[in-house]
């Protein structure tokens, strides 16, 4: 027997679920396939939210032929066979899984078709097709985003499958006490495909027997019944797609803006994903990018925490990484040191290749000492203070502050005050 999902799949665009920017009233599909305008596109967004079913929706509306082959696993002689067809019928509708991993042999096949007309090609992908699909396919392709569904989407989904008798679960003449709906959404986390299979899992393992005749025969499924059903949450994590840099994002934006309570909301679903090296590697970086200056001994104790983290493994490591990112969301915050190199290679990308002044250039290698014409460099560690007043930037760049200290902790507030001590010192020792 096939899924629930399967069975459920959409005939026409008015049996869609969500994506109302794309297929409602005057949007672009709806009108593309009223118009019997229909160009080749790629959908693309998380798993079980409705790119098969838009694909087939299209179809079942236009009563074109409809064929459905995978990137991956199908090969260039399976394309074949859907180009002949098209050939003889003249317009096919070939949804193309993971069109992602299209190779090039299956590309220079598809690209003529696509440009005939004899293929309409619905590319659905995980991946962010700007970057994961050639140029050459997009060029020739329509690119819609397809949206997570909202609750009330996936609950409207929920009671056509418990109405419909014929492709549903109708027979069963079931219902969903408040509870049981509001675990089984949740639990979905916006993925109907793993939402409608759930609530099948939960109807057919449920006793039958459990009918209660004050309830006409009905079947009562209840939040304990669902949770026995439904094990598991469905995570939207792909280490490579979307949502996983999209998590880390809003990872390291909590910690920024100091909100503890979402950076470990955010740190939860990262360690629930397992992806231990993600989570130190970006905790990282925001220890040094965000905290920085103003608190250098938290930079280090991440250091710390992140080498006891690896050594301990998940999911213990949880509570080391708990502690550091706890006092990185309380610590001061202090982006000067990135804006500072951020300024600094922007100058170096921007503007001339400005001559290192020649005091500063080896000496070591046959003919430097020719270069310096007669000037010498000041070591430093011969004078008081290990300090002199010396050029150490080029001519033209020679008055340029890339450092902008904030002064917002006492640590920074002490490194603002002997940088602008330096940058006075230097100045007057050179105008003298």
């Amino acid at each position: 027997m096939k899924p629930l999902a399967y069975r459920m799949r959409p005939k026409n665009l008015d049996e869609v679920v969500g994506q109302e920017h794309l297929v409602g009233n005057k949007k672009i599909i709806r009108r593309m396939v009223e118009a019997k305008l229909l160009s080749s596109m790629i959908l693309y967004g998380p798993p079980g939210i409705g790119k098969t079913s838009i694909a087939s929706a299209i179809a079942g509306s236009t009563k074109y032929a409809f064929r459905k082959l995978n990137a991956a696993t199908d090969t260039k002689k399976d394309l074949q066979i859907v180009a002949e067809e098209g050939k003889m019928s003249g317009t096919v509708i070939l949804l193309l899984d993971e069109i992602h991993r299209l190779d090039k042999t299956k590309q220079d096949f598809l690209l003529p078709l696509l440009e005939s007309g004899n293929i309409i090609l619905i590319g659905a992908t995980t991946e962010n097709p700007y970057i994961s699909i050639s140029p050459a396919i997009r060029s020739r392709c329509q690119i819609f985003e397809l949206h997570r569904l909202k609750s009330t989407d996936i609950s409207k989904a929920i009671d056509r499958a418990l109405t419909d008798s014929e492709n549903g679960l109708g027979k069963y003449n079931v219902e969903l006490t408040k509870d049981a709906r509001n675990l089984l959404i949740d639990k979905g986390n916006g993925d109907l495909r793993c939402t409608l299979n759930a609530l099948e899992l939960a109807v057919l393992s449920t006793d039958q027997e459990k009918k209660s005749k004050s309830h006409k025969d009905k079947l009562i499924i209840d939040k304990a019944e669902m949770q026995d059903s439904i094990q598991f949450k469905s995570q939207n994590y792909d280490s490579s797609g979307d949502g996983h840099y999209d998590l880390l994002s809003a990872f390291q934006k909590s910690i920024r803006g100091s909100d503890t309570d979402a950076a470990l909301y955010y740190l939860g679903n990262l360690c629930e994903s397992g992806d231990l090296v993600a989570i130190c590697r970006r905790l990282l970086v925001i220890a040094y990018e965000d905290i920085g200056l103003a608190n250098p001994p938290a930079c280090s104790r991440v250091v710390n925490a992140v080498q006891a983290a690896q050594m301990v493994g998940l999911p213990e490591a949880r509570i080391i990484l708990s502690n550091a990112v706890i006092e990185l969301c309380l610590s001061p915050k202090s982006n000067s040191a990135i804006v500072a190199i951020d300024s600094a290679i922007s100058d170096i990308q921007n503007k001339q290749n400005y001559s290192i002044p020649d005091s500063l250039k080896d000496a070591h290698y046959k003919g430097a000492q020719n270069l310096n014409h007669g000037v010498s460099y000041i070591y430093p560690h011969d004078y008081q203070g290990d300090w002199v007043a010396q050029q150490y930037l080029p001519n033209n760049l020679k008055n340029v502050s890339y450092f902008k200290p904030k002064g917002n902790s006492k640590i920074e507030d002490a490194l603002k005050k002997q940088y602008l001590r330096l940058k006075k010192m230097q100045h007057d020792g050179l105008q003298k």
